[in-house]
């Protein structure tokens, strides 16, 4: 590998510990050697995740002593790996970071691709991705409280009072109790509908648990 110092942009040098920088360089040359390096920090993090998912697979006996050799901290190195492996060369986008990918790399691939494709169109920052991302799992949270709360019945605590002896009284459980003793309201009701109308009745949701009957109680 050649050492000598590469040069990012006109006369910008990148060495070991620093840039040499001309003294009165353009506005635009400075500039466009930042975005060079910025690059140059992004696609080091796909190179060192796949540098180690090779080292892994390739040489699980040994690859440790290559990270050590290369005076790199694993627990960083796993992180790159763990995207990269993620993520096939070929569904990697060139117009957005590392980061970006990072954000996504948990998600089904099929949500990926979605927010992905989203951050690209919108030009997002990987601040704006995690948000937009967060902000619909809270909204699907929400709506997933409003059908579970939708579903409740409110019930004045002397009916509950009372279900709960006659349940005792019936020697259930004051849950299995509620569904036998609707099931056999919905169940004389839809026998006498039937009757009157000639027409069938609807199936009911299933038996009865445990074959039980609630009896009445006299409270």
């Amino acid at each position: 590998m050649n050492r000598e110092s590469p040069r990012v942009s006109g006369e910008v040098l990148t060495m070991r510990v620093g840039l040499q920088i001309p003294v009165g360089l353009s506005f635009e040359t400075w500039e466009r050697a930042g975005s060079q390096l910025a690059g140059i920090v992004d696609s080091s993090a796909w190179w060192l995740g796949d540098w180690l998912v090779y080292g892994k697979d390739n040489y699980a006996d040994r690859y440790q002593l290559g990270i050590r050799a290369a005076g790199l901290k694993y627990q960083t190195l796993r992180n790159y790996a763990w995207v990269s492996r993620r993520f096939k060369l070929v569904r990697r986008r060139h117009r957005l970071t590392f980061q970006h990918h990072a954000e996504v790399a948990s998600l089904p691939q099929e949500e990926q691709e979605h927010w992905l494709d989203r951050a690209e169109k919108m030009g997002w920052t990987t601040k704006q991705l995690r948000n937009s991302i967060q902000q619909t799992r809270d909204s699907d949270c929400q709506k997933m409280d409003a059908r579970s709360t939708a579903r409740r019945l409110a019930v004045p605590d002397n009916h509950f009072q009372w279900w709960h002896k006659a349940a005792e009284r019936s020697g259930i459980d004051l849950e299995k109790w509620v569904l036998i003793t609707l099931d056999q309201a919905a169940e004389q009701i839809l026998a006498d509908d039937t009757s009157l109308s000639g027409k069938d009745e609807p199936n009911s949701p299933g038996p009865t648990p445990s074959g039980l009957r609630a009896r009445p109680a006299s409270l």
